[in-house]
């Protein structure tokens, strides 16, 4: 199991096996990228007397103040690592140890006297724990290479997870791919002994509690907050430097960084031939301002030569195509420096996404009489042709339209998502969905929606990519491409301080009319350059429709029209195919769905499939 995620941790490997239990039957591996303390930092770690040990996966920034604290309570430290922090902590504070971090981790601790195992996640989802237990058994790890070693773990497909796949090009949690893997979810904890396993969640943010501040009070906190996120995420023993896409977030935290250290931050670029998806020239201009020694990597349609990496590395079904830019980002990244800070939450904490105009919008849409709407606005969409482009401006319109009219879950579904469930429907085989999907795509997101009492529509939607796109897309694409390289990915933004005070900030200060994030950009207003902050957001995507019809149409096609495709049963092969041949001729842009149904089926050829 350590050898299958050797990537994540090249530096090292420890074990530890229990010598005093009553049946030797427990074991801790863990793999090592060494950034704090080079010197006395292996793991596992265990306490004075070795009777509790811990194995950690990330980085707890308040592990000075947590060391002084503890050591004035009389615990004795016998490393400088982080990593020792939590084990003293433990002993202090017992299972509510993880309320004392400030951080991003994942660790497991063995308790030899109460013969208990403790497991938990961070509380934005960070780093990631997967666990499957059978036959009395808990089996956990990082990832999926990992713990699909263990004998106990069977490699069944758990078909419940399919349908929400083609919806979100992810698997949501705590699902997963397979039917014997579960993933602990963000901010929970799990207890196991031999006589019973308890999970239970140890923090939450509360969206209903508003602060009266103003607007300018509310942006100075915001800075404040962030620099503060940024210095602790300095803390290195290694190289240490930055991703900059020239959108506000990357861009703030490569200012905060220039501010706080003397040398030129190391800065790192991803760029593409297609204009409309290249960001570049805004990265170039931030690099200028702030003197960076700035590093570009040019993305093109070669990169399909990633795909069994990233596939392998991923697990399970994942569809988000910006993980190839995200994996060559990484990997140029890793050439120079062990740690990198990126801008990843801002758009999360403070409504960066054009989904947040569009639901404010549709709420007033739906003020109009439903009947006026059906005569009049209803039929001019059916008539609208379909773009052949998903980002052109009748694209968006028209996508707009049709969904402004539905409930709000089902809005939200429509404009994060990949595959509707109409296209759903009619793509998949007779009694797939009945047969896999118990809990329907629409019921889940009602499940993410209810529950809200009285938030505006900014903040329902905020909670919704809280807890469902932050951890299930983008927190996964982020850590398996940056560690698949052994690079240390680091986000201010999803520091718990700033998160816990920017939901407390009303939603009309984050969006007015069609300006995302005003908030934050009024805080950095007089920090980045003015075409920085006031350009719309472009997002980390790929031209994968493009893609599509060239460089990698022989492979789409190979893999989703083969036979070998077809008999597992998930598809009506005659609506792939018009699907496919629709996007081939230019008639429409199916790129998104084609790219789900291609990672799925390669999914299946690395993971499923009898070798």
């Amino acid at each position: 199991m350590c050898d299958a995620i050797a990537h994540r941790g090249p530096d090292g490997e420890g074990r530890y096996l229990s010598p005093h239990d009553r049946n030797g039957s427990v074991g801790l591996g863990i793999r090592r990228l060494a950034v704090i303390d080079l010197v006395t930092g292996q793991q596992p770690v265990h306490n004075e007397d070795k009777t509790i040990w811990v194995v950690l996966n990330g980085e707890i920034y308040n592990y000075p103040e947590l060391r002084l604290e503890l050591e004035g309570k009389g615990h004795v430290f016998y490393t400088n690592s982080d990593t020792e922090a939590i084990v003293h902590a433990y002993e202090e504070y017992g299972i509510d140890v993880p309320k004392k971090l400030r951080g991003m981790f994942a660790f497991a601790l063995w308790d030899e006297r109460r013969e208990s195992l403790l497991l938990a996640r961070d509380r934005v989802g960070k780093k990631p724990l997967l666990y499957a237990i059978s036959q009395g058994r808990l089996v956990f790890a990082s990832e999926f290479q990992a713990i699909l070693r263990h004998p106990d773990v069977s490699r069944g497909v758990n078909l419940e997870a399919i349908p929400h796949y083609l919806s979100f090009m992810c698997v949501p949690g705590p699902q997963t791919a397979f039917a014997a893997i579960k993933k602990l979810q963000p901010a929970h904890l799990l207890v196991w002994t031999r006589t019973s396993i308890t999970i239970q969640r140890y923090w939450s943010l509360d969206f209903d509690q508003k602060s009266e501040i103003s607007e300018q009070e509310a942006a100075d906190r915001t800075l404040a907050l962030l620099r503060d996120a940024v210095k602790v995420r300095l803390m290195s023993d290694v190289p240490l430097g930055a991703f900059l896409s020239g959108g506000v977030d990357s861009s703030a935290v490569v200012a905060l960084m220039s501010e706080l250290q003397s040398r030129p931050v190391k800065t790192f670029s991803i760029g593409f031939d297609d204009r409309d998806f290249s960001e570049i020239h805004h990265a170039r201009r931030v690099a200028a301002r702030f003197g960076t020694d700035h590093h570009e990597f040019m993305v093109r349609p070669d990169a399909i030569d990633v795909l069994p990496t990233l596939v392998r590395h991923y697990g399970e079904p994942y569809a988000d195509s910006s993980a190839i830019p995200t994996y060559y980002l990484s990997k140029v990244t890793r050439q120079h420096v062990t740690v990198a800070l990126n801008g990843d939450g801002g758009d999360e904490a403070f409504a960066g996404y054009e989904r947040y105009v569009a639901m404010v919008m549709a709420e007033r849409y739906q003020t109009i009489p439903a009947m006026l709407r059906r005569r009049l606005i209803d039929p001019v969409v059916r008539a609208m042709p379909e773009p052949a482009s998903a980002r052109s401006r009748l694209g968006r319109l028209r996508r707009f339209l049709s969904a402004a009219g539905r409930e709000r879950s089902e809005r939200y579904l429509r404009w994060s998502g990949a595959i509707s469930e109409e296209v759903k429907r009619d793509l998949c085989a007779p009694g797939f969905l009945e047969q896999a999907d118990r809990l329907c795509t629409p019921d889940l997101m009602r499940t993410w929606f209810s529950g809200n009492g009285d938030l505006d529509m900014v903040d329902r939607v905020l909670k919704a990519d809280t807890e469902n796109y932050l951890p299930n897309d983008l927190l996964v694409k982020v850590d398996i491409a940056s560690m698949a390289v052994s690079l240390e990915a680091r986000s201010p933004f999803l520091d718990h301080h700033l998160l816990e005070f920017a939901v407390t900030v009303p939603g009309s200060y984050k969006l007015r009319g069609l300006t995302t994030k005003r908030l934050l950009r009024r805080a950095l207003k007089d920090i980045l350059p003015a075409e920085n902050i006031g350009r719309a957001k472009m997002g980390f995507g790929v031209p994968i429709g493009r893609w599509l019809r060239g460089e990698l149409r022989e492979l789409l096609r190979d893999a989703i029209l083969s036979e070998r495709a077809a008999r597992r049963g998930y598809f009506k092969p005659e609506t792939v195919r018009f699907i496919y041949e629709q996007h081939q001729s230019g008639k429409r842009d199916w790129g998104h769905q084609l790219w789900t149904l291609l990672m799925l089926e390669l999914w299946h050829r690395e993971f499923i499939d009898p070798t």
